[in-house]
């Protein structure tokens, strides 16, 4: 069963931090909660359709300008934007495959608006040398608090939500709209205790809460904190608080793309610039600069030339070169800054051009990393370790 008792800690631990009988962190300690969500959610479907469209548009043409959204809400999605490419894409028909393969037995209606890139915009960006498409700031975040370089809420709401879409695809019972939130206390600046896992699946009214409790412990979250023992002390579970998730997806709720900027970066923990990611090919630096910008933030880590480091980058419309870098390391450097800024002075060009070519940009990679984090993953070239 839901541990109600539980469901009220939770609510006092984050509303009211000073009552001694509910806090489980010493003042001089700080608890850090990220959330990741899963495939069926509404906001997230469509990152993964809108994704899909780019790397069909990118298969056929490397050199595609898009960016084609989708929204979503009962049986219908809408789909808009713009695209300037050679490739024939049938919208309709990936997206009908990819709401399938979620679980949605129901027929969809498809509107769709879609024009070419705007001829101003593209003329600023196809030049001799690739320009930014648009202005803004992106950030990079990276910390060795985790192997992966990442914050520790953040990777393991992920790796509940990777396990939870492993463990329902075995059954017909649970369905594809998920969420997983995290709270860590730290102490200092490493994770000290993961004090609340929260867990609300979509299921099957045939299920019975205190059965939807016992499956998804076993099989999902004690699979997942099998990895994390040392930090497992006194931590609180609770699952689907509100007591029924039967009506899911966008059934539920609508969705539209670029709504989980948060849930695909840092968790909260490092800042996110203007603009989301999907969608979006490699010209669009809301993107491609704050893949580059990882990047950079990961290898100064990785390097031992910080424990912490954020970088901020900006970028204008039109133009080859960022107009601005700052580095952030928040104490934590083991060298002067001004080592670490000739490092990567030394070794990396944040120019778009260069981030294409660098990162290998133009491939159709895209739809695998909607869910679950655009960070952290070694399979994305942006998570490599430069020599």
């Amino acid at each position: 069963m839901i541990n109600n008792d539980k469901v009220i800690l939770a609510t006092k631990l984050k509303t009211n931090a000073t009552d001694d009988s509910i806090t489980k962190c010493s003042s001089t300690n700080t608890i850090i909660t990220s959330e990741s969500v899963n495939i069926g959610h509404p906001d997230k479907t469509c990152d993964v359709i809108a994704d899909a469209f780019l790397d069909e548009a990118l298969r056929q043409d490397p050199e595609s300008q898009m960016a084609v959204e989708c929204a979503i809400k009962d049986n219908k999605l809408f789909v808009y934007g713009e695209a300037t490419t050679n490739a024939k894409i049938n919208y309709s028909a990936i997206a009908r495959q990819i709401l399938r393969e979620i679980g949605y037995t129901n027929k969809f209606r498809i509107i769709k608006e879609i024009s070419i890139q705007s001829p101003d915009i593209n003329q600023a960006v196809i030049k001799q040398d690739i320009c930014a498409n648009d202005q803004g700031m992106v950030y990079g975040y990276a910390t060795n608090e985790t192997k992966e370089y990442m914050p520790l809420p953040i990777m393991v709401a992920h790796k509940l939500m990777r396990q939870y879409e492993e463990y329902r695809r075995t059954r017909v019972d649970f369905f594809a709209d998920a969420k997983s939130q995290v709270t860590v206390e730290y102490k200092g600046n490493k994770p000290y205790a993961i004090r609340t896992i929260l867990l609300s699946v979509s299921h099957s009214a045939t299920l019975k809460s205190s059965d939807i409790y016992t499956l998804i412990k076993k099989n999902v979250i004690d699979v997942v904190l099998k990895q994390y023992k040392r930090l497992v002390k006194e931590t609180d579970i609770i699952i689907n608080p509100s007591g029924k998730f039967t009506i899911w997806g966008s059934f539920g709720d609508s969705g539209c793309v670029g709504r989980k900027i948060v849930v695909d970066t840092y968790g909260g923990v490092g800042r996110v610039g203007g603009g989301c990611f999907s969608s979006k090919n490699a010209t669009k630096v809301d993107r491609s600069g704050a893949y580059y910008a990882r990047y950079v933030a990961k290898n100064i880590v990785a390097h031992g030339l910080a424990d912490k480091c954020e970088i901020q980058v900006s970028y204008g419309i039109g133009l080859s070169q960022p107009i601005s870098i700052n580095i952030s390391t928040f104490g934590t450097e083991h060298c002067t800054l001004k080592k670490i800024y000739n490092y990567v002075n030394t070794n990396f060009d944040f120019s778009p051009a260069n981030i294409i070519r660098e990162l290998d940009l133009l491939k159709p990679i895209y739809q695998s990393t909607a869910c679950y984090g655009h960070f952290g993953r070694d399979e994305f070239t942006w998570e490599q370790i430069k020599e």
